[in-house]
């Protein structure tokens, strides 16, 4: 999955802010140039950033509703866990109730 990289998530994280290109984008990392490329181009495979050109320069931008599966998938266990969670406070209300 795109987004199962650490570097990936942050790179989605620093198009969130802004557009940017490449090199600015490695200037966060601590891998080559290229490393951040390959990450980026798995990023524009899944449909999760565009790319635009530039000139010679070819600058990335965030593509949020593309997160909407993820979005939809998280929220399942965020459903889970209160419902969870409520059956268990109230549980502990009934104990301490006697």
């Amino acid at each position: 999955m795109a987004i199962s990289h650490p570097a990936r998530r942050q790179m989605l994280d620093l198009l969130t802010e802004s557009e940017r290109p490449v090199n600015d984008i490695a200037r966060h990392f601590g891998v080559s140039r290229p490393a951040v490329s390959q990450h980026l181009r798995i990023l524009l495979d899944a449909g999760l950033v565009s790319e635009q050109r530039h000139g010679r320069q070819r600058r990335y931008r965030m593509v949020p509703e593309a997160l909407s599966p993820v979005r939809d998938w998280i929220a399942h266990y965020e459903r889970f866990w209160d419902d969870h969670l409520q059956r268990l406070a109230r549980t502990l209300a009934k104990g301490s109730r006697k």
